[in-house]
C-alpha cells in the first residue's frame, strides 16, 4: 500500500507528527481541522467563524488530493458544547451538497488551542 502524503498552504501546517491528509488508492484521510487562520495560524473568534473556518481549511485540503466536500463519505465532528449542533449542521449545510455523507458527532470536554469545533472527513475520489 502507498501512502501520499496531502498538504495544502491554504490550510494550516501541521503541528506535530501528523499530515493534513494522507491518500492511499482513491480513499483520503484528513486530519482534524480547527478553525485556523491558516495565514496567521490563530484561531478565529466565535463559534460560527470557526465552524466556517474549519470547514474551508478541510476544503482546501481536499481540493489539495484532487477532490471535493461532495467526494466526503464520513465526517466525525467534534463540538465542545452540544447545545450548538442545530447551529453547526445550519454552517455544515453551506459546504457539503446532497446528498449528505454519514456522520458522527461527539461532545468533548476541550479541543487543541480552545477551539470549539473540529472536524475530520474521509474522502473517496
Amino acid at each position: 500500500m502507498s501512502k501520499l502524503v496531502i498538504s495544502s498552504s491554504n490550510a494550516p501546517a501541521a503541528i506535530g507528527p501528523y499530515s493534513q491528509a494522507i491518500k492511499t488508492g482513491s480513499m483520503v484521510f484528513t486530519s482534524g481541522q480547527i478553525g485556523l487562520d491558516p495565514a496567521t495560524g490563530e484561531l478565529v473568534a466565535g463559534l460560527e467563524q470557526q465552524v466556517r473556518r474549519a470547514f474551508a481549511n478541510l476544503t482546501a485540503v481536499a481540493n489539495q488530493a484532487g477532490g471535493t466536500m461532495a467526494d466526503v463519505v464520513k465526517f466525525t465532528l467534534f463540538l465542545t458544547d452540544l447545545s450548538q449542533f442545530a447551529r453547526v449542521n445550519d454552517i455544515m449545510k453551506e459546504f457539503v451538497p446532497e446528498p449528505y455523507p454519514a456522520r458522527s458527532t461527539v461532545g468533548v470536554a476541550s479541543l487543541p488551542k480552545g477551539a470549539e469545533f473540529e472536524v475530520e472527513a474521509i474522502l473517496i475520489i
